[in-house]
């Protein structure tokens, strides 16, 4: 690579990344993990708890549909 290629190249650089203004936050995080773990915890949806249930059910009266089921996952 030629001096002046390194050089376009370095300015392309320069042009496509953001300047960087600080090492530091513009805020603090730790209120924020706080009130996340405050919240209460995701929950199943029962749609889930149903597929999970027919899944099961496919599996213990035609156990050779093991490998389809596996397949679609």
């Amino acid at each position: 690579m030629s001096e002046r290629e390194m050089e376009e190249l370095k300015k392309l650089l320069k042009e496509s990344m953001p300047a960087v203004r600080g090492p530091e936050l513009r805020r603090d995080l730790w209120p924020a993990m706080r009130q996340r773990l405050a919240e209460p915890a995701i929950r199943m949806p029962w749609w889930d708890w149903a597929l999970l249930a027919a899944a099961a059910v496919v599996i213990l009266l035609f156990p050779t549909m093991i490998p389809t089921l596996l397949y679609h996952l």
